[in-house]
């Protein structure tokens, strides 16, 4: 048999014998983040979809001077309470989401026809606040756009002058593009999913070897060394496209009960899905497999293999952060990119957009071409005697 396949083997069938690593890299780590991200999901939805359906709690203060008003807002579900004695003080300790403050000549200009001001007093900062301010303002601007309107037809006006300009707004979104703006840290769970299905083992076959002593005795086989390199790169591999691919079937799964429904957005990971995320992931894996592989061959021992390796995850989160905060148009670069192609290349299935063949292609073939690089590197460092030296 290759010399390439018996170690892999090898490697794949240890690998499988410690029960905890199989479990935390096979089973937890894929089924936690999404039960995790549901329930969150979940959370968040009927949070907001709560607030938005039951009766409005506004603290008011001077409501006997606008009574017309109080009247249209408890028409709209509205509840109103009594005024704190220091609203400022109330809305910033959350004593109160928003509380409204009707001044004394509000009566006065309504009367002349000029603007009755009202203050509003709320946190931007906090989201509840926030929430119970926009629902507020949209009551208010539907008031004052009502009473314009029939101020207008009092005095033989036609409405439609005060909006010289009609705006027919055409949203070009889908249900499923609107999901990418809510799930965008998705791709992230397959990526760092991916890091972590190899890392165990790629710490195990080295500097989990090396420690043990047993790293010499099979380097000091008559066998080339970039075929040991090349069975232990191929079964970390193997486990962190599994990791990708149980990940990706869990999310499949558990999206299925979360109500996106309720807020206008569809997640949907089908068949198609699946079958691109592997194909850009699959070089991916191989190039975090080597460079995971490279990194161990540093450290001495298993426990200081994991803190270098726990530093090199901070890696994937940078694209990830970068396309969540800075808006971008897909170039084709940034698919030659690794990290970055498959974070894009994700992004845009997971919305429905279209990704064409080339970029497909440019993403496997780039990632690739640098997972070669990465393993050449590591098998150089594999031809040094110091490797097999545990001390």
């Amino acid at each position: 048999m290759n010399a390439v396949a018996i170690v892999f083997l090898k490697e794949v069938r240890e690998n499988l014998r410690d029960r905890r690593t199989v479990i935390n890299t096979l089973i937890t780590g894929p089924l936690l983040a999404p039960v995790i991200f549901v329930v969150l999901i979940n959370t968040l939805i009927a949070h907001e979809l709560e607030k938005s359906e039951k009766p409005l709690t506004l603290p008011v203060a001077g409501a006997q001077y606008a009574p017309n008003l109080i009247a249209a807002l408890r028409q709209n579900n509205v509840r109103l309470a009594p005024a704190p004695a220091d609203p400022e003080r109330a809305v910033r300790e959350q004593d109160a989401e928003v509380v409204m403050r009707i001044t004394p000549d509000f009566a006065t200009a309504w009367n002349k026809g000029e603007p009755a001001q009202v203050e509003v007093i709320y946190d931007q900062s906090q989201r509840d606040s926030s929430t119970a301010f926009e629902r507020l303002r949209g009551m208010l601007d539907a008031y004052g756009n009502r009473t314009g309107a029939l101020r207008l037809l009092a005095r033989g006006l036609s409405p439609s002058i005060l909006r010289p300009v009609a705006v027919a707004t055409r949203d070009q979104s889908t249900p499923q593009s609107r999901a990418g703006l809510l799930f965008s840290m998705l791709p992230y769970f397959f990526i760092i999913g991916g890091f972590i299905g190899g890392m165990a083992l790629a710490i195990d076959t080295t500097a989990g070897e090396r420690e043990r002593q047993s790293l010499e005795p099979l380097l000091a086989n008559p066998v080339p060394r970039w075929r040991i390199l090349a069975g232990k790169l191929c079964a970390t591999t193997a486990f962190a496209i599994a990791t990708v691919l149980l990940s990706i079937l869990a999310f499949a799964i558990v999206g299925r009960f979360m109500p996106t429904e309720k807020i206008g957005m569809t997640l949907t990971i089908g068949s198609g899905f699946v079958v691109r995320t592997i194909v850009v992931m699959l070089p991916l894996a191989a190039l975090l497999a080597g460079l995971q592989t490279l990194v161990a061959a540093f450290a001495r021992s298993y426990r200081e293999a994991q803190t270098y390796l726990s530093l090199l995850m901070l890696v994937p989160i940078v694209p990830t952060l970068l396309l969540s905060i800075l808006p971008f148009k897909a170039q084709l670069w940034m698919y030659a990119v690794p990290l970055l192609g498959q974070q894009v290349v994700i992004t845009r299935l997971m919305r429905g957009d279209p990704v064409s063949s080339t970029a497909l292609a440019v993403c496997f073939f780039c990632t690739a071409v640098t997972a070669v690089l990465a393993s050449t590197i590591t098998a150089r460092v594999y031809q040094r005697e110091r490797l097999a030296i545990s001390a």
